[in-house]
């Protein structure tokens, strides 16, 4: 029984980079608590800041760098902000991950 080949390695190479770059976002205390958070809904700063436990210039400083990323988005409501998870391969690792370490 053979194999179908499967993608070229310069692509397997490619898509490592960016999944690399992904879980190295990810794999922070505190950018896993805000995704795990993430996983149940959309969430305001206001409850994110009191579920993960920063000051709101880390937790600021935590969801840029994962809006630049792609893997969040916001949606504004009067002088709310919104959060959700924004990236269908990310919530399919959080969903992973959600179910055997962060929902117990």
């Amino acid at each position: 029984m053979t194999l179908p080949c499967g993608p070229s390695i310069d692509a397997l190479e490619a898509r490592a980079d960016h999944v690399a770059a992904r879980l190295s976002l990810m794999a922070n205390t505190k950018r896993l608590l805000i995704l795990c958070e993430l996983s149940k809904g959309e969430r305001t700063v206001g409850v994110l800041q009191r579920t993960v436990g920063l000051s709101q210039s880390a937790l600021s400083q935590h969801l840029a760098k994962m809006r630049e990323a792609g893997m969040v988005a916001t949606r504004r409501e009067g002088q709310a902000i919104h959060y959700r998870i924004d990236d269908p391969q990310i919530e399919a690792v959080m969903a992973a991950l959600y179910e055997t370490f962060c929902g117990g």
